[in-house]
């Protein structure tokens, strides 16, 4: 007995936090990363210690020397700081550093020290290159657009990220030493640049503060004050009707073209306004790692989770994106409408919606309260069995009138024998 109360007893001294409250980058939870896991694996580089790779067959493997000369010009050509100084930094935040993560990290103190060390310097150098347009002549491998558009894919996956004060720290602590911090654009402005593509609400980078580039991209999606101050609800979207449903209920699609939040979907009349949505070869990377974000770090502010949710309900099938598609809501830049309408309809899988936010909620039943209106459930009844094609909209014209000449046929030979 005695043996085992020891043995328990050391158990539990060993027993330490899983999780911290720094805690910001997530390994995807295994329910969702496996119904797409290319979507949450970085392709061409890994930043960070959670897909970080050294093996020669590893297909991360080739970068990592472009890493290394990357590290290298920032450190001898951009700096003058230390680089005692700057390993000396790295040392003394690494327990912050290992905090960030949702999982202990295997690695020993010498590993992490230099992994850090040059995953920050390489994308410091990185995001100083595009910047200020200096590009070294020899600098032809990175510069392919193929490449160049995967890196910067890569940079926005959850589980390949830094902690974003140890990037912003690193970059402040040499330029303060060379130039002076003053003289010189911030790191953010730098980073607002680099992923400038994605902010289509052309948020500003003053005042943002954020945990990682995953969720700057988030924040590039919310930036509108009637979504930063909805109320969230605990009562669930239980169904809403499709995009061909809607139509034929009477209800009409429009982009929306007063709002750049992405957010913003409006419903009066029988108008239902939507921001307009380029559905690209990279979209569903992106909605994919915001979800897993919002699923790990944010889920009581789930608004892209929400909005995820929504499309899931409008686009049921290829007909759904080829209505919205007309209407301009959707660019459908994949080609097929069926591979928009599977991109759609698996987001959400295996998705926990603790509460959903309450405009959408409202908006959702103000749709299906219009297509419960018994006049608006008889014209889609008339549009679905008679108008469902233009040769059925035309027989049904045509029957209609043969009905009316029968009918007045019908009735000039009653007046002529009523005459007679």
């Amino acid at each position: 007995m005695k043996n085992i109360v020891d043995d328990v007893k050391a158990m539990l001294d060993g027993a330490e936090e899983a999780v911290f409250e720094e805690c910001c980058i997530y390994r995807v939870p295994s329910e969702i990363r496996r119904i797409k896991e290319e979507a949450y694996t970085p392709k061409v580089v890994s930043i960070g210690p959670l897909h970080h790779s050294s093996h020669p067959l590893s297909p991360l493997h080739n970068m990592e020397k472009h890493k290394l000369i990357y590290c290298k010009t920032f450190l001898q050509q951009r700096v003058k700081t230390p680089l005692e100084d700057l390993i000396n930094y790295v040392q003394q935040i690494q327990p912050n550093f290992r905090r960030c993560y949702s999982e202990p990290l295997d690695f020993t103190h010498e590993q992490l020290v230099k992994m850090i060390l040059v995953d920050s310097c390489f994308v410091i150098e990185l995001f100083w290159r595009l910047f200020y347009d200096e590009w070294p002549v020899n600098d032809t491998y990175l510069l392919k657009p193929w490449l160049t558009t995967n890196i910067r894919l890569d940079l926005l996956l959850l589980e390949n990220q830094l902690p974003f004060f140890v990037l912003e720290n690193m970059y402040n602590l040499c330029f303060r030493s060379a130039c002076g911090v003053n003289k010189i654009h911030s790191f953010i402005e730098l980073t607002f640049d680099y992923f400038a593509y994605y902010n289509r609400s052309n948020l500003g980078f003053r005042n943002v503060r954020i945990s990682h580039f995953t969720d700057l991209i988030r924040i590039f999606h919310l930036q509108h004050p009637k979504e930063r101050r909805s109320r969230r609800t605990d009562e669930p979207v239980i169904h809403l009707h499709s995009t061909t449903e809607l139509v034929d209920a009477g209800v009409r699609f429009k982009v929306n073209t007063k709002s750049d939040c992405l957010l913003d979907l409006r419903f009066s009349g029988r108008v239902l306004e939507i921001p307009q949505l380029k559905v690209e070869d990279w979209t569903e990377l992106l909605f994919r790692n915001m979800v897993a974000l919002e699923q790990c770090h944010y889920p009581h502010e789930s608004y892209i989770t929400d909005y995820v949710a929504v499309l899931d309900f409008l686009v049921n099938t290829s007909r759904d994106v080829d209505v919205l598609v007309r209407k301009r809501v959707l660019v459908n830049w994949l080609g097929d409408s069926g591979s928009v309408a599977n991109l759609f309809n698996s987001l959400w899988k295996n998705i926990t919606h603790m509460n959903f936010s309450s405009d959408y909620l409202s908006l959702c039943g103000d749709l299906n309260a219009f297509c419960s209106d018994p006049w608006h459930q008889l014209k889609a009844t008339l549009r679905h069995d008679y108008c469902n094609s233009p040769w059925q909209t035309a027989a049904s014209v045509a029957g209609i009138v043969l009905l009316v000449l029968s009918l007045l046929q019908s009735v000039c030979s009653v007046l002529q024998v009523v005459h007679a």
